[in-house]
């Protein structure tokens, strides 16, 4: 039997490790001391493990090369992710937005299901080895040096040592580095889900609050739309974070000017939220005008739209004019803020960039430069949005990685 070496012990490298493990020695190495780290703090610790929309749907959220996905996500779907949990007698529940978690919030329920799965097909792991040099010679991989003290040879090798977001999990952007002195092209590392800074001094006030159903606008130049969604949102010391502004943070360009709009009441048109504020106000008449939005907004930022607003706060409510009225109900539709740029990559929940994926084959994630090379999950330059797709690039990619030796 031939012998073959995964790097990286995330979802990616142990999904390629169990199906070559059906045909091949295999040895999957990883620097940590325990595998699936990085998968161990996704969905805040709860793992979100894939996405129950169809699978045709899957491409929509995905803005980092998805037809280059396609054959991957097509043979290893997200009800076969289900079904191997399942079968691995993990219990899964999907929530909103279709995403999958564990049904009992445990990532480690997950990671016990591939650690299962791994022992089963009698994958040797070991754990604290990084790898410090590749030998090559032409173009094919003849050994792995591991601590800069033990050569392992192999067979095939595969790469799948993630992005270069989290470097406490161990993704540094090594295997990107390996590839490209291998001779591969490894397109610029970004941050591609990450928390924005804004300008505005406000965001502190306005800390730990969390948003639901608010629609997010980025705009280029405060003209070109760039991203629009709905969902949820926090406030952060530094801007705003949450799963609406990390899928935004995917079209923000380094040296462009972006504003970003939120509005915080969605489901309304401007008339039918001046009705609604003139029912407010009708019951609140005699009272100061920032003790009459209690029943609209949140308490904290009562004080952000009325600023906003123009507004006197102590102004009697049933003293305020109709166009005052029309400023309130603009202020509530348009909260902005102009984007400062983005956290660091280390912040980062997935990187875009990677390895080029035009040298490498999709229906089986083969290099097209090195003979006995693969690659699978964020080395390469794919990334998708929050919601479980990531994590199902990683065993979608794995899949056909590990099963294409």
């Amino acid at each position: 039997m031939s012998k073959v070496i995964v790097i990286g012990a995330g979802p990616a490298g142990m999904m390629a490790a169990i199906q070559a493990a059906k045909k091949h020695d295999v040895i999957l190495l990883d620097g940590n001391e325990r595998i699936g780290k990085k998968l161990f703090i996704t969905g805040k610790g709860r793992c979100n493990v894939t996405n129950a929309k169809d699978i045709s749907e899957f491409f929509e959220y995905i803005p980092g090369n998805p037809h280059f996905l396609y054959s991957s996500l097509y043979s290893f779907t997200n009800n076969d992710t289900m079904n191997f949990f399942e079968n691995e007698g993990i219990k899964l529940k999907i929530e909103r937005g279709d995403r999958v978690f564990p049904e009992s919030d445990k990532s480690s329920d997950i990671i016990r299901g591939l650690s299962n799965a791994l022992s089963r097909t009698n994958v040797k792991i070991r754990l604290k080895s990084k790898v410090t040099n590749i030998e090559f010679k032409s173009n094919r991989i003849i050994a792995v040096e591991i601590n800069n003290e033990e050569r392992l040879y192999g067979d095939h090798f595969i790469f799948a040592t993630g992005g270069a977001s989290y470097p406490l999990t161990g993704s540094r952007g090594e295997g990107q580095k390996f590839a490209s002195v291998l001779g591969h092209n490894v397109t610029q590392l970004m941050p591609a889900l990450v928390p924005i800074e804004v300008v505005d001094s406000k965001t502190k006030e306005l800390m730990g609050l969390s948003l639901k159903n608010v629609e997010v606008i980025i705009k280029e130049n405060d003209k070109k739309v760039v991203y629009k969604n709905f969902g949820e949102m926090l406030f952060t010391h530094f801007g705003v974070s949450g799963p609406l502004i990390l899928s935004g943070s995917r079209f923000i360009e380094k040296g462009k000017r972006y504003t970003l709009h939120i509005d915080l009441k969605p489901a309304l048109n401007l008339g039918e939220l001046d009705k609604r504020i003139q029912k407010d106000f009708n019951k609140y008449l005699n009272k100061d005008f920032k003790n009459s939005l209690d029943e609209l907004l949140p308490q904290k930022l009562i004080p952000v739209i009325i600023n906003n607003s123009g507004i006197l706060e102590n102004k009697k409510v049933n003293e305020i004019t109709r166009e005052e009225r029309k400023t309130l109900v603009n202020a509530i539709k348009d909260l902005s803020f102009d984007i400062k740029g983005l956290r660091p990559i280390d912040e980062a929940i997935v990187t875009s960039g990677g390895v080029d994926i035009k040298e490498i084959d999709p229906s089986t994630m083969k290099s097209k430069i090195i003979e006995n090379l693969s690659f699978a999950g964020e080395v390469m330059d794919v990334d998708a949005f929050t919601g479980g797709y990531n994590v199902q690039i990683a065993f979608s990619t794995g899949f056909i990685a590990g099963s294409n030796i």
